[in-house]
């Protein structure tokens, strides 16, 4: 699956805070399918959608 990068935040943000999963409830209040990831290469938090395709609900023929 291929994902889009909304937002990213560090992981080492003061204990008790979570703007990762704050932007990303935001978003969701909206309409957007967002959700967190740890990226561990970049030690951040990544707010993520899933990338739509062109042909997305269409059927084979």
């Amino acid at each position: 699956m291929r994902r889009t990068v909304l937002e990213q935040f560090p992981a080492g943000g003061p204990r008790g805070s979570r703007p990762a999963e704050e932007f990303a409830a935001a978003r969701r209040g909206e309409g957007v399918a967002a959700e967190v990831v740890m990226d561990l290469e970049r030690d951040a938090f990544l707010v993520v959608v899933p990338q739509q395709t062109a042909d997305r609900g269409r059927r084979p023929r």
